[in-house]
């Protein structure tokens, strides 16, 4: 497998970007959005979390099985998300 050398001004930039996401995630936290709150901040950690995984994780420069892997796993966790939320959603809740 061949060694790839990203610059550090790759890292600088993610770094930035993650920052500037997290205050954006901090000030949409402020704003009363309804329903859409819980769903633009679940948007910009996915956001986040993807450049993550890509750099500083180096998804970005492996191999495809290593991206297979990587999508399996991302596909396991929704099958398990959508388990959870159909119990979740089909439970009759006492409300006080």
């Amino acid at each position: 497998m061949e060694h790839v050398i990203v610059p550090r001004s790759t890292y600088y930039t993610i770094f930035a970007v993650l920052v500037v996401m997290t205050g954006v995630t901090t000030g949409v936290a402020f704003f009363d959005l309804g329903l859409a709150n819980p769903v633009i901040a679940l948007s910009i950690a996915v956001f986040k979390a993807s450049l993550v995984v890509l750099f500083f994780m180096h998804l970005k420069y492996r191999s495809r099985l290593t991206w297979v892997v990587a999508g399996a796993a991302v596909f396991w966790l929704g099958i398990l998300l959508v388990l959870i939320l159909s119990d979740y959603t089909t439970r009759g809740w006492a409300w006080f």
